[in-house]
């Protein structure tokens, strides 16, 4: 499944996007001109991740419920309270949009 995020020049450095993907939504983020995609669920309680405040000097989410922080680029959680990965999915830029190719 290939998932249309924006055109490049709509995601500038420093910002964040809530984008739907079938039955996920991701989080998608320019970490100074690094796109990274991070699904919205934290590995902790299954509760939304992308909601919360993210650090982008660091490319760094951090969970709104528990203050758990994860890495944007491979998913580890940084601190506790979780402990499990979470999905990271590769996105490109295709045709003057930003997507991101989910497996099936």
């Amino acid at each position: 499944m290939v998932v249309e995020v924006c055109p490049p020049e709509e995601l500038p450095p420093g910002t964040m996007r809530l984008v739907p993907a079938g039955s996920l939504t991701l989080g998608v983020y320019n970490c100074a001109g690094a796109i990274h995609a991070i699904e919205d669920r934290c590995s902790h309680d299954d509760g939304p991740l992308c909601e919360g405040e993210w650090e982008p000097e660091l490319c760094v989410v951090v969970c709104p419920r528990h203050g758990s922080r994860f890495d944007l680029e491979t998913g580890i959680p940084l601190t506790l309270p979780a402990f499990e990965s979470v999905p990271v999915f590769a996105v490109v830029e295709r045709d003057g949009m930003l997507v991101v190719e989910l497996p099936d």
